[in-house]
């Protein structure tokens, strides 16, 4: 939702980035020059370099902007605009770096100066970022900045959207009127309620309104364009947000058809390019892990053989991406009888008719009885799971993605795997490092759904290190 608070924002970040950059170099520039004796590269005048540097910051500004660092949805998010800000430097100092080789002229007097460039200037945007969203925050609680918001809709998005930017203070949005039915209204939102839609959109110069955001449309064609035309009379900003989850999950496109705006909806963001760089991502992060992890590979499967003889490696038919069939490596930890048939009709074989209806509630069990002393040593430890890295570089699975499910596990998904195998299956996902071990099969299908639908790059990176932290402490879902 756009805005011109939200523009002056990013627009007041582009010129402080741009002094706080400007200050990093010329730091670097005096600490290696003046105060370091060793001799330098070449003797750059600081004229020459402070020119050369103002010549390339528009570019590395633009850096900034398409890794989205002057977008709310990444400077709203603390941690992500930490790892967006030192890659955007990193990538200033290449362009800097290229700038010498394509100009053939000295920037840097010395190789450290690179170095400090990089260090001050990542160090300095982020204490710069934190000190403006403090103010900032300090600006909305004084009522400074803020959207005044006219909420319209009927459905439950719109109640959604009410909780989500309650927070002035973080959100920089004040619900100030919501038009619907009473029964939308979350009960921790002092706002004033219209039943009625005429009322509402009357008093937006009294309750000083300067944005609507409605959710539903109306079967009056004539009605949404009084709503639009309403805020094209007072000047305020007017945004909709479609009311059912398909138009604004996965991946949307607009586009002109015919004359027409045309919305393309994809059921995941993971297309084009993005399937592209993941796909590259894992093959050389499942090539590299396969040399490095190949010693192992051999200790375990030797103890496998002396510990627990029988096949030291399971093949389990699984679906990943379009539900097509794959055969997933595992290290065996069940005794070499089991496996073969569906664990709810073997735990009945075995007398158990507890644990499998726990399997058929939770398809796990907590005390397996089918696993062999070894065996849950490696399932303690996911060193299991480790072969599964050939099935990434084969390309039948990613790194990270949702669990790749049991054939006539499909069918419990309630419709849902179409949607759930949009995307390639994984080594670990996002209900692995959830901190939870009690998660029923729905519940855990509705994490992974969030995945497929709101994939990114960096989403990718994060449930990577917290499985590190997994296996490393033993946390998370079992």
């Amino acid at each position: 939702m756009p805005s011109r608070n939200v523009k002056f924002y990013s627009l007041i970040l582009i010129i402080i980035d741009t002094l706080v950059l400007l200050f990093a170099f010329s730091v670097a520039y005096i600490i290696r020059v003046q105060y370091d004796p060793r001799p330098l590269i070449a003797n750059i005048h600081a004229y020459d370099y402070l020119y050369s540097f103002m010549l390339i910051v528009p570019f590395w500004i633009a850096a900034f902007a398409l890794l989205g660092l002057y977008r709310s949805s990444v400077y709203n998010r603390r941690l992500l605009e930490w790892s967006k800000v030192t890659i955007g430097t990193f990538i200033g100092i290449l362009l800097v770096i290229g700038w010498q080789y394509a100009s053939n002229t000295s920037v840097f007097p010395a190789r450290l100066v690179a170095a400090y460039s990089f260090v001050i200037a990542t160090v300095l945007i982020i204490v710069e970022r934190e000190l403006f969203r403090l103010i900032r925050s300090y600006m909305f609680r004084r009522g400074r900045g803020i959207n005044r918001v006219l909420l319209i809709g009927t459905s439950s998005v719109t109640k959604d959207i009410a909780s989500s930017i309650a927070n002035t203070v973080k959100s920089g949005y004040e619900i100030v009127a919501i038009s619907g039915p009473k029964k939308i209204i979350p009960n921790d939102i002092d706002a004033l309620h219209y039943s009625f839609l005429e009322k509402a959109l009357a008093d937006i110069e009294p309750n000083r309104v300067n944005m609507i955001i409605q959710t539903d449309l109306y079967e009056s064609a004539e009605r949404n364009q009084k709503i639009l035309q309403t805020a094209q009379a007072h000047h305020i900003s007017y945004n909709f947000i479609p009311g059912e989850s398909e138009f604004y999950s996965g991946k949307n496109t607009i586009d002109i058809f015919q004359g027409y705006p045309m919305i393309s909806v994809y059921q995941t963001p993971l297309i084009g390019w993005g399937s592209i760089l993941k796909r590259i991502f894992d093959l050389i992060t499942s090539a590299i892990l396969i040399i490095l992890l190949s010693p192992l590979f051999l200790v375990l499967y030797i103890i496998k053989k002396i510990a627990d003889p029988g096949p030291a490696f399971y093949i389990s038919k699984r679906l990943s991406r379009f539900s097509e069939p794959i055969d997933l490596i595992k290290f065996r930890s069940m005794d070499s009888k089991y496996g073969a048939k569906d664990a709810a009709k073997e735990f009945r074989e075995m007398g158990r008719e507890d644990l499998a209806k726990e399997y058929e509630k939770n398809r796990k069990v907590t005390n397996d009885p089918r696993i062999t002393k070894f065996g849950r040593f490696l399932r303690e430890t996911s060193l299991d799971e480790l072969p599964q890295v050939f099935n990434v570089f084969k390309g039948d699975l990613s790194l990270v993605g949702p669990r790749p499910i049991l054939p006539q596990e499909s069918k419990l998904a309630y419709g849902r795997t179409a949607l759930l195998h949009s995307v390639k299956s994984g080594v670990t996902g996002i209900w692995q490092v959830s901190g939870r071990s009690n998660l029923s099969f729905n519940e855990r299908i509705e994490l992974e759904l969030f995945y497929a639908q709101n994939w990114t790059f960096w989403l990718d990176i994060k449930i990577l290190f917290k499985t590190i932290g997994v296996v490393l402490f033993k946390k998370g879902a079992k």
